[in-house]
């Protein structure tokens, strides 16, 4: 899933293939370090009962699975005996994405609303006899002056930004870009052309769309203003946790640490209302928000539910091997890394190793995909230097500097292209800037910050560049929900 390697990785088709390329590269890499051991990749699976590919708004299971085809399909199968999958065959794979969702149901309601890495939802279902299928971010505080096309969110305006520049290849001259839908499209003004770069080839004749000011970020905020007006109209802000039921219907009870200990409890939380925009003087997009306890909540609960039951079904398998797989506990630090972004979880259990049995768990996170655009992972640029730096720098350039620009944290890695005439792989910076050695590199010159918001409210400038970059890039990146064309058609010139 990482973005620097594939210009596609967030295109579902594509998505898959990467997924599946990397458990075939988990289990290879896995032979070799046993291989002394006598572990081949085939039997080492034998030991493995899931990997579990936690994305932006669900989750894929690699696991073991029984096959089972259509009465036509399936007699075509057995009539050839060459065929590559027969019903009732232990084949392991992907299994189909689970999202991360929870049905609602009370008097009048009855939604599944569908929850992501940060505060973006999907609503689905019927409210007081209305059908809903709607989606959007969640943000407090917010007014839209559609006449000046600004917003003022949390005491700072944001409008219109100027054109946005990268380096192409190996040209020292900048290409006006704009981003929708996740895919970049560069503007050639030799030739008048729209071109996009589709994993290191150009793609040409992918326009026209508007050059000149950018508007994202404007449409991010006014888009969740007008989000929340229909939620208010749907009646769905009085949801509470007690609401929340599981496939069968029944009331959802709570979410255990390692300890056992109860860590989220869905029916005596509080009984506050999950879409309260502003409660206990948190803003609902704030990291401690209800709303985002209870979406961490539902996240969890889904993972650990699912892999339960995956866990369960591997026990049904023989696969050479006697021992009974049981869902571990991942510990707490685990959990806030696998909610924060998008993560490899892998099992291996039951293995002798010198002459004792291994069991245990990794937990990997990739923060170099563009499937979520988390509070990190926004750098600042200053035309006082040459450098990007963290926000939370202490530089005094940064903290109370001019001329601030928020860039996305993937747009300063380093990118490759094949060169036409000798088929060569080439690469190049899109950004000029380099990483501030001391708050980017050694990490050193950065205040400790628990709640970025409420970090930039004194400061004014840095929170425009800021918030006007985390809108432009949670706006530009793709959605499942939006009708691609339809998307792309707004911003044509």
């Amino acid at each position: 899933m990482n973005a620097e390697n594939s210009s596609t990785s967030d295109i579902v088709n594509s998505k898959i293939r990467d997924i599946e390329a990397a458990a075939n590269v988990f289990f290879t890499t896995l032979a070799n370090d046993f291989g002394m051991s006598g572990y081949n990749s085939e039997v080492l699976q034998n030991y493995v009962p899931a990997l579990v590919f936690a994305m932006y708004d669900g989750f894929y299971i690699y696991s073991p699975f029984e096959n089972t085809l259509d009465d036509e399909t399936a007699q075509n199968l057995e009539d050839n005996p060459s065929a590559e999958y027969h019903a009732g065959e232990q084949i392991t794979g992907l299994k189909p994405y689970i999202y991360y969702s929870c049905r609602y149901v009370r008097s009048g309601i009855d939604v599944v609303i569908t929850y992501s890495l940060d505060n973006y939802i999907t609503v689905q279902g019927t409210a007081n006899g209305q059908y809903i299928n709607d989606a959007g971010y969640l943000i407090n505080d917010v007014s839209v002056n559609e006449a000046a096309k600004t917003v003022t969110y949390r005491g700072v305006t944001i409008g219109e930004e100027g054109q946005l520049y990268e380096y192409v290849e190996d040209d020292h001259n900048p290409y006006p870009y704009i981003k929708v839908n996740g895919a970049k499209y560069y503007y050639d003004g030799s030739t008048g052309d729209w071109f996009q770069l589709f994993n290191g080839e150009r793609l040409p004749n992918q326009g026209p769309f508007a050059t000149g000011n950018n508007d994202m970020a404007y449409r991010y905020y006014q888009e969740a203003a007008y989000f929340r007006e229909r939620l208010e109209s749907y009646g769905l802000t009085s949801l509470t946790p007690a609401d929340a039921v599981d496939s069968d219907g029944q009331r959802l009870t709570a979410v255990t640490d390692e300890n056992n200990n109860i860590v989220y409890d869905f029916v005596n939380s509080g009984n506050y209302n999950i879409f309260d925009y502003y409660t206990n003087g948190l803003s609902i997009e704030e990291p401690n928000s209800n709303f985002n306890q209870h979406r961490m909540a539902i996240i969890r609960y889904s993972i650990e539910s699912n892999l339960s039951i995956a866990l369960a079904n591997y026990n049904t398998y023989d696969g050479g091997k006697k021992y009974n797989f049981r869902m571990p506990k991942l510990a707490e630090e685990d959990w806030d890394n696998i909610l924060d972004n998008v993560s490899m979880i892998t099992f291996l259990q039951g293995l002798s190793i010198g002459g004792k049995v291994y069991n245990g768990y990794s937990v990997i996170n990739n923060n170099a995909n563009e499937e979520v655009v988390t509070e990190n992972s926004i750098y600042i640029t200053t035309t006082a230097d040459d450098y990007f730096h963290r926000v939370t720098s202490t530089e005094s350039e940064i903290i109370s500097g001019t001329n601030l620009k928020g860039i996305l944290s993937n747009d300063f890695a380093k990118k490759s292209y094949i060169d036409d005439a000798t088929k060569e792989i080439h690469y190049y910076l899109p950004k000029t800037q380099l990483g501030c050695y001391e708050c980017y590199v050694l990490q050193t010159n950065n205040n400790a910050v628990d709640n970025i918001y409420e970090y930039l409210d004194d400061k004014p400038a840095l929170a425009t560049a800021y918030y006007t970059a985390l809108g432009r890039e949670r706006y530009s990146t793709y959605k499942v929900f939006r009708n691609p064309e339809e998307h792309k058609a707004l911003f044509a010139p």
